[in-house]
């Protein structure tokens, strides 16, 4: 009996919140999933990210900005394979075909973040937005995890201190690798929250908020965020992100 061939999994981009006139930039999420599982794509995690890629769309005041959600073929890492990296490089030739030569910043959590970091390497990325990102120890052949793409744009991590599924050291030594060759880093430390960030989301949202707009529509910065990206390690990399960001950012 001839063997029935296995249905093919592509990797799928969501459904676009924001502009419906001229995007000038475009957010693309990547949502978490685990070190290894080859099932088919989680609808719960890229659901779980789509109140953040609606803020994000909307973040902007007269600026036009989009935002998609990555629907990865897999819901794991998988090793070498990488396969949330694939998923976003493909999704970025999609953003390009659709809108043209846009800014893009890659936001992602957990290992979308990780695969955020990875993909930063194509030319349409100006940003990385790392929440709470899952970084192993080696890129899995021995190997640290590269950070010579993130070279040339401009990164945020921000990662819970008391967060028990992803070590927050391990960010902050890939945040403070990758500084050594690109002033354009800083991370902030959430201090008592965890993984999900949920203690302070109202302020986590706020920061990546203000980061989007600020790398997308060179817009300024503000101020806690210029000056984590100006201070020197450790200062820059262990930036608290204090009580009430959000609504120091409308006085």
């Amino acid at each position: 009996m001839a063997q029935q061939a296995l249905p093919r999994r592509d990797a799928r981009l969501g459904r676009a919140f924001g502009a419906d006139r001229s995007v000038q930039g475009v957010v693309l999420l990547l949502p978490g999933g685990q070190a290894v599982s080859t099932r088919r794509r989680s609808s719960r995690a890229a659901a779980a990210t789509l109140p953040l890629a609606r803020r994000l769309s909307r973040a902007g005041t007269g600026e036009a900005l989009a935002a998609h959600v990555v629907h990865y073929r897999y819901r794991g890492w998988n090793g070498p394979a990488a396969h949330p990296v694939q998923d976003a490089e493909w999704a970025l030739e999609q953003i390009v075909r659709r809108y043209g030569d846009v800014p893009v910043c890659l936001a992602g959590w957990d290992m979308g973040a990780r695969a955020a970091l990875r993909a930063a390497g194509h030319p349409a990325v100006v940003s990385v937005l790392a929440l709470a990102p899952w970084l192993p120890a080696g890129s899995g052949d021995g190997a640290p995890e590269p950070v010579e793409q993130l070279t040339g744009r401009t990164v945020l991590l921000v990662h819970g201190t008391d967060d028990e599924h992803t070590a927050p050291e391990l960010s902050y030594h890939l945040a403070a690798r990758a500084k050594k060759g690109n002033p354009d880093v800083c991370r902030f430390e959430v201090h008592t929250d965890g993984h999900a960030l949920r203690q302070h989301r109202a302020e986590v949202v706020a920061l990546a908020e203000n980061f989007v707009v600020g790398s997308l529509c060179d817009r300024d910065f503000a101020r806690p965020l210029a000056d984590a990206l100006a201070a020197p390690p450790p200062l820059g990399l262990r930036m608290p992100l204090a009580a009430g960001f959000g609504r120091s950012l409308r006085h």
